[in-house]
Parts: structure tokens; sequence; C-alpha cells
């Protein structure tokens, strides 16, 4: 139960992160947004690491740091499709690949969670496909946006999927190699943003982004200390119910109005809590 709180929490925080970072965005590049977010954040994981105390080992560098990769190469790649315009296609496709693939990875692996608990995460991914539709936009759908949109979601499931990987008693030290590696991927992508005249973050945008920052960091912790408590196949489809608070603050904050499927969506993500709780 202990694993199930922390991933819901986790999913919870992402996504107001999310919100944040979407708002830093809105005034600022987003590339730039993302890199200098993780760079603001590792004062906070320093305090962390003081708090939750945990054994640096190679494995848990090393599989932090391809976690921290395939985040920054997801986002990359998420934006790019986003770019395209077909938005209401794009994020259901990467979402739902990103809860699928720790799932199947964990049961192939041998996890064998009860029948309410796997009905509770497919639950879990069939909302998050349906919150996280926009209204449509017109655009074409192209064989191209499918695939980076598929690309995206297997960067980001594997993230969660290597962040399990790291064994128990490594406290947070695999966010500490996730951090830094995504860090060290993205100042060269920052620069050249930079030297092309990207938009940089100030006044509110940046407010938000420090925000997005101690949100993010925050959420990486809980999902760490979650997936080490459960199993994979569960957590993972919890945690990734982050564009349930991301819709719901748009909707409060921003006056978005929700559609009829995102509104589904949200039903399924209780019942998904309801039974993986059970």
């Amino acid at each position: 139960m202990t694993g199930i709180i922390l991933a819901a929490l986790s999913g919870l925080v992402w996504g107001v992160g999310d919100f944040a970072g979407g708002k830093a965005s809105q005034r600022a590049d987003s590339l730039l947004v993302v890199v200098l977010s993780k760079a603001a954040s590792l004062p906070l994981l320093g305090l962390y690491l003081l708090l939750i105390p945990g054994a640096a080992t190679t494995g848990a560098l090393g599989w932090g740091a391809a976690a921290g990769l395939l985040g920054v190469l997801g986002m990359v790649v998420f934006y790019r499709a986003l770019a395209g315009g077909a938005m209401a296609i794009v994020a259901p496709v990467s979402a739902v690949t990103t809860a699928l693939l720790p799932v199947a990875f964990g049961l192939a692996t041998g996890e064998r969670p009860g029948a309410l608990a796997l009905t509770g995460a497919a639950c879990a991914i069939a909302a998050i496909g349906l919150v996280s539709a926009a209204g449509g936009s017109g655009a074409p759908v192209t064989g191209r946006l499918i695939g980076l949109a598929l690309l995206s979601g297997v960067a980001f499931g594997l993230f969660f999927t290597c962040l399990s990987r790291t064994g128990d008693g490594a406290g947070l030290w695999p966010i500490a190699g996730a951090q830094v590696a995504a860090v060290a991927l993205g100042t060269p992508l920052l620069i050249r943003r930079l030297r092309a005249g990207a938009p940089r973050p100030a006044g509110a945008s940046r407010s938000w982004l420090l925000a997005a920052a101690v949100l993010d960091m925050s959420a990486n912790a809980l999902y760490v200390l979650a997936v080490t408590r459960g199993d994979l196949s569960i957590i993972a489809p919890i945690s990734a119910l982050y564009p349930v608070s991301t819709v719901l603050l748009a909707m409060v904050v921003d006056r978005e109005r929700m559609r009829p499927a995102q509104l589904a969506g949200l039903g399924l993500a209780a019942t998904a809590l309801i039974l993986v709780a059970s």
C-alpha cells in the first residue's frame, strides 16, 4: 500500500510540475525551460540525498544516468512531435506507450500482481490516454508524427523502467545519476538554442521554472521510493497518471474546458486507484 500511495503522490506532483513547466514555456523556449529546471533542481537533490541516505553504487548511478538520458531524449522528441500540430493524436499515443512499456517489462520479468491490481493498471493506462486527449487541430496525421510519438513514449517508458532496476538500498542516488546525465546532455542543446536567440525565462517565467524544478525533483524522488516498494507493472502506470493533475489545474487556473473524453479519463483514474489499493 505504501508503494501505491507514493506512486499516486509522484503522479500528482509530476502533473503539477508539468503545469508549472508549461506556464514557464509560454514566454520562454521550452528546451531552455527543461534544461534549466534540471540544473536548478540540483541543490534540492543534495538536500534529499542527505535526508534519504543510500549507497552510491555503480549500478544505481549507471541506471540513473541511463534514465536521465532517456528522459531528455523523450522530451526533445515529444516537443518535436507536438510541433507537428496533431496534439490530439501525439499526446495520447506517447502517454499510453509510456505506461504500457513498464507494465510489459514487469510482467516479462516475473511480476505477478493480482487480478484487481492488473485491472487497475489497465484502467490507469486507458485513463492516461483519455485525459491526454486534446481538441482536434485539423493538422494532418503522418506516419512520421506517429513514429515520433511512439519514440517519445518508449523513451519515457524506459525512464520509468531504468529507475526500477537500481535495487533496494540505493536511496536517491539513481536520481543523482539521472539529473547529472540530463544536465550534461542538455547543456550543449541549451547553448545551441541560446546562440539561436531563443527567448529566455524572465519574470514570471523564471518563477514558474523554479517551481517546475522543485516539483519535478520531488516527483522523481517519490517515484524511486515507490518502485522499491511495489511491482513496476503497477507502480509505473499509477505514477504515469500525471496528466490528470495537469488537466485539472488547467481547468481551475486557466479556465480551460474539459472534453467528455477527459472527464471519462478522470473517472477511470479514480477507478484505477481504488482497484490497485484493494
